[in-house]
């Protein structure tokens, strides 16, 4: 819930997955899609024993 704080959300790029359901879906339901979906990064980084790649920076290249 930190990172979609009043303060928070004035970092969170436009346009981005998070800013969208931001603006569809209730802020409860949107701190447990991103704990969800940085789970799921977090569990591909670790079985995979692999750094992690931004994905703006590996689209960018």
């Amino acid at each position: 819930m930190s990172r979609l704080t009043v303060l928070a959300r004035k970092s969170i790029v436009e346009g981005s997955w998070l800013a969208r359901m931001l603006r569809r879906k209730p802020l409860m339901l949107v701190a447990i899609a991103l704990a969800n979906k940085m789970a799921r990064a977090i569990w591909a980084i670790m079985t995979k024993k692999e750094d992690y790649r931004d994905p703006a920076r590996v689209a960018a290249a």
